[in-house]
This record gives structure tokens, C-alpha cells and sequence, in this order.
């Protein structure tokens, strides 16, 4: 058994102060014997979500060059992770936060945003997701909101470099990490990343994967943008997916950075059905609770660690936890009553009698 260190964090200002430096764990059960499999579980950021880190420098960018005034409210297109990490930030700083979510997204979502204090207007799934983007832009011009632009912003990727890529180069200092694999949303994980991993680990492998049904990437056609770097139109290669906070129907700017700049080696698609097994393998086997995103990564991650070499490095990213994800696929035959197996445990013993 081994004993567990700590840095001494223990007392903080504020719940923002809490934000990164999220552990990388060890697969134990469930990896393949002839590699290691690290996840980077970005559920320990405050609010749950890798998003967590974006929204805060977003707000804390904007504060700092006077684009957000003081009360200023602020409005943002999200399938969910970043509209509740905004939603926690805006909480603690006195923002009001309006958040645009198509209705396809899982209830929770729009109920933890509600409950962290922001507004959840819903757009049509017809939509999709270039349809709660034209949402926020609209209230924003309209009633002189900040937009908080996650998809185009460089304080996306640029929290990434300064802080979720240090902190993985800091972690494998002096060892071996022979693969990193992640998918996207924005993309400002795999740029921000891909820029600290290609200067100082340079002979580690990135890996993105996307939904195997909505290879906007992989079809290597890029949707038309505006001087302001926003999409001007759905990308004709989207399909909807189970694979909530992946792959919006258009390509972000953001993640344009890592496609032009060749931040990644290998793009491997991935069906949204196997991201759910390896999500439910996970927490099973495992006792690590993430979403349909992290199983989706892990997923891939394996596929890599079928052909990887012997003593190979893997590491994979997270995103989320597993709790926003119960009115899903996800959760599709867990029981909510007692199953006969556990009803006939209930009865072997006599207190069931009373």
C-alpha cells in the first residue's frame, strides 16, 4: 500500500483558487500488461469538468483588459460543461450568466446551471449546435452582453498551455510518456497541449479522436468562418452523437490551430456506443466515475495501446464526471429498484420479515 503525499493545499480564498492541478491516475485492472495507462481525471476541478479551466481564465482575461465590466452579464453557447464552470465562476466573481443549450443535451446539465445561478435558454436539436451558438451571439448584440467566445477566444487554449500542459510535462519529468490522447469540443485542449508537448516533449505521440458518425475533422473540409473567426454555417459533416460536449457541428477556431499546426499524429474515430462500454468499465473496474467523453478518450486510448510497443506510456484525458450524464444513454439499464439478485439477498437474512 502506498502513502499518499501532499502538497499542503488545504486552505484557499476562494473555490476559483481550487482550479487545475488535477491528478493523473493509474489504470490498474483494465490495461492492456505490456503498456502503462495514466487518465488525467479532470473531474477534481471544482465544478467537475476540465471546463472549469477555460471559463475562469475567460472571465479573468476579459476582467483584467476591461472587455467585462463589473456586472456586466455574461453569454455563452455550451452543451454543458463550460456553461457550468462559467456558471461557478460567475457565482463567485457577481456575474449574471445567460447560457444558450440546445435541448438535446442531458437535463442535469441545464438543472446544475439553473442551480449554480445562471439562465439556461433553450434552442431546438434541429439546430444543433451552430443554432445555440447564433443564440448567444444574438442576445449579446442585442442587449450589450460579454460573450465569453470559447470557440474563437486564445485565453481557451492558452489556459491549457500555462496550466493543464505544464502540469502533464511537470508529472512525467524524467520518464517516459510515449502517447497522449484526448478528443475536442473547442479544441483548446489539444492546442493548448500540443503547443507544450511539441516544444518540450517532442517524440510523444498526440492522439485525437472524434465520433466515428461526425468526422467534421477527418472529412477535411472546413466550414466557413467571419472576420471575427465565428462560424458562419453547420459543417455538412456533422450527424448528432451520444457523445455530449464532443464535436459541435462546426470546426472552432481554436481547434483550427491544432489541425494547421499539426499538433496531432493520428486522428481515430471513435463509435459513441464503445465510449459508453469503456466509461461503464471504467467505474466498475476501476472505481474512476467519468462520462461518455472520458470513456470515448479511453476508448481510443486503448485502440492505441493495442499496437503500441512493449513498455509504452500512455496518458488520457477525462473531461468530466460521470454524474452529468444520468438522464443518458449512459445510465440505460441501471436499475432504480432492487434487481431479483439483490431482492434475494434482502431476504436471506430474518430482518426482512419485519
Amino acid at each position: 500500500m502506498s502513502i499518499r503525499q501532499t502538497n499542503g493545499r488545504g486552505r484557499f480564498d476562494s473555490i476559483l483558487d481550487t482550479v487545475g492541478d488535477t491528478p493523473v491516475v493509474r489504470i490498474n485492472r483494465i490495461a492492456p500488461d505490456h503498456v502503462t495507462v495514466y487518465v488525467k481525471f479532470e473531474a477534481f476541478n471544482p465544478a467537475g469538468s476540465v471546463k472549469d479551466r477555460l471559463a475562469l481564465n475567460i472571465i479573468e482575461s476579459a476582467e483584467r483588459d476591461g472587455r467585462l465590466k463589473p456586472g456586466q452579464t455574461v453569454v455563452e453557447a455550451t452543451s454543458g460543461n463550460t456553461g457550468i464552470g462559467l456558471a461557478m465562476v460567475c457565482a463567485a466573481k457577481g456575474y449574471p450568466l445567460v447560457v444558450t443549450m440546445a435541448d438535446s443535451f442531458s437535463i442535469e446539465r441545464r438543472r446544475l446551471m439553473r442551480f449554480l445561478g445562471a439562465k439556461v435558454v433553450l434552442t431546438p436539436r434541429t439546430a444543433k449546435g451552430f443554432g445555440m451558438y447564433q443564440k448567444a451571439v444574438e442576445l449579446c448584440e442585442a442587449n450589450g452582453w460579454f460573450l465569453a467566445s470559447q470557440f474563437e477566444t486564445p485565453d481557451n487554449a492558452d489556459i491549457h498551455e500555462n496550466t493543464t500542459g505544464r502540469e502533464i510535462v511537470n508529472d512525467f519529468n524524467g520518464e517516459k510518456l510515449d502517447y497522449f490522447v484526448t478528443g475536442y469540443g473547442t479544441g483548446g485542449t489539444v492546442s493548448g497541449v500540443g503547443r507544450v508537448l511539441r516544444r518540450e516533449r517532442p517524440d510523444t505521440k498526440i492522439i485525437l479522436t472524434e465520433p466515428a458518425n461526425a468526422q467534421i475533422v477527418g472529412s477535411g473540409y472546413v466550414n466557413t468562418r467571419n472576420e471575427g473567426h465565428q462560424p458562419t454555417e453547420g459543417h455538412p459533416n456533422f450527424e448528432p452523437h451520444p457523445i455530449q460536449g464532443w464535436t459541435p457541428d462546426f470546426i472552432p477556431w481554436v481547434l483550427q490551430e491544432a489541425i494547421d499546426k499539426k499538433y496531432y499524429d493520428e486522428l481515430l474515430p471513435i463509435p459513441g456506443p464503445e465510449g459508453i462500454a469503456w466509461s461503464r468499465r471504467l467505474a466498475a473496474e476501476e472505481g474512476i466515475f467519468t462520462g461518455i467523453s472520458g470513456g470515448s478518450t479511453f476508448a481510443v486510448a486503448m485502440k492505441v495501446a493495442e499496437s503500441a510497443p512493449e513498455g509504452s506510456v500512455i496518458l488520457c484525458m477525462l473531461p468530466d464526471t460521470g454524474e452529468r450524464y444520468l438522464s443518458t444513454p449512459l445510465f440505460e439499464g441501471v436499475a432504480e429498484e432492487m434487481t431479483e439478485e439483490e431482492a434475494a439477498l434482502s431476504k436471506s437474512t430474518p430482518s426482512h420479515q419485519m
